[in-house]
Formats: C-alpha cells, structure tokens, sequence
C-alpha cells in the first residue's frame, strides 16, 4: 500500500498543528466502503534503550478473526513528545509497515484517537486520511472530552463530548469490565465503528486487532534489543 497524501515529517510543533487543521477537513465521518472483509490492527513500541521504534500491522479475516498476515518495521524517533502530536512520532514507522504488506485491509483500527482530539485529528483520523482507508480510533484511555459510565453490559455505550460536541463513545467491550473509547477516524460512521469495536472483542477488553499487534510489537522490539549488541536487525514474523 502507498500514501494517498504526502506530506513531510520534520516539522517544528506549530507546522505540526497547522497540518493536522488542514488535514482533519479531509475527514469522512460517514460509512464510505463496501464489504469488510479483511480488518487491520497497528501498535507501537518504544526502545527504552535508544531512540529506536518498531510498528506492526497485523491483518485478520474479519469474521474467524484468523491471522492473515503480519509486518513489523523499524524506525528512529524523530519528532519529539508532545501530546496531541503523537502521529508524528508514530504514523513514518507505520507507513513503512503499511507499504510492505501484501493484504490490503479493508478497515484499520488504531490503538488511540481518531477525532477524539483537540484538533479533531489523533492518529487514526491521520492514517486514515494518508491512505484515504476506513479508521477507528480505539482508546484504551481519553485524550480528552468527559463522559457518563457506560452500563454494565458488552455494547453498552455513552457519548463521549467536548463541550456539546459528541467526539466519540465510551463502549463496554466485557460485562463488567473497564470500557475503552472509540472515535471515527475516517471513512466511518460512529455507530458502525462502535458495532466493530465490539464484534472484534469476543472475549477481552480489547479487541483482536489491537491485542495481537501489541504482541507482535513487544515480540519484535524485544528481538531488536537482543540484536543491537551485534549491530543487525531482523524482524521475521
């Protein structure tokens, strides 16, 4: 998969928040795709040791939710922490990872925001854009907004809002368990992104996508750590 919309990475913060202005009116926040038949899960892992960061995408047969395939790759850190700015940071390894896999997946859901953002555009809505594919934004905590307790129940939801602007939901993914926050990235409704978010949360809190890309992260940085003593690296997973 290629970038549908280039732009460059090495910006100071205030080109960084101009960009992202610019970028969130090309948000979709409608249902705009056919079948979902292959879903996407992306994570990032942060060496302790270096500036280095690994990302992988993971794609699954959106009904068995079996492993279709995985891609890990590798990057250096070079955007600096800022909140509310963490795509720079994230989306250059992602994007190398995105353009080796060989399953272009339907729908991608990102482990944080998508509009749920002071600026309405958080990684989610970010990818999305970039590669102009449907994106969820699927928040184990909020970035901002406040919110009611969902009920107990699994698919219980409640409005996530801004203000008065509804920016996503809180969704219950297990009876009785933590809810997590889910937000349009692009191409999708909220509804219809909420309804995946759960159908891809059989049995955790979590769904698939992300809980098995978190993994595969955490497997390919620890290998990178046990390999920089001998100056290679190798991802084969």
């Amino acid at each position: 998969m290629k970038p549908m919309v280039m732009h460059p990475w090495d910006l100071c913060e205030t080109d960084a928040i101009k960009l992202q202005q610019q970028l969130a009116s090309k948000v979709i926040k409608q249902d705009q795709f056919d079948n979902i038949i292959h879903v996407a899960g992306v994570d990032v892992a942060y060496s302790k040791h270096s500036n280095t960061l690994v990302a992988a995408v993971v794609v699954m047969d959106a009904c068995s939710l079996q492993v279709i395939e995985t891609v890990v790759a590798e990057d250096i850190v070079q955007f600096p922490y800022i909140p509310g700015l963490f795509s720079f940071r994230e989306l250059p390894p992602i994007v190398k990872a995105f353009e080796n896999i060989k399953t272009t997946p339907d729908l991608v859901v990102c482990d944080g925001q998508g509009i749920a953002h002071p600026r309405r555009f958080g990684l989610a809505s970010h990818l999305g854009v970039l590669f102009d594919i449907p994106t969820i934004g699927c928040g184990k905590t909020k970035l901002l907004g406040k919110a009611e307790e969902p009920g107990v129940k699994r698919g219980d939801c409640a409005p996530l809002l801004d203000n008065t602007e509804m920016i996503g939901n809180v969704v219950r993914t297990q009876d009785h368990i933590k809810p997590i926050y889910v937000s349009i990235g692009h191409r999708i409704s909220l509804l219809t992104a909420c309804e995946w978010i759960v159908k891809l949360a059989p049995q955790y809190r979590l769904p698939e996508t992300t809980r098995y890309a978190d993994q595969l992260v955490r497997k390919a940085l620890a290998t990178y750590i046990k390999s920089e003593e001998s100056g290679e690296w190798k991802a084969d997973y």
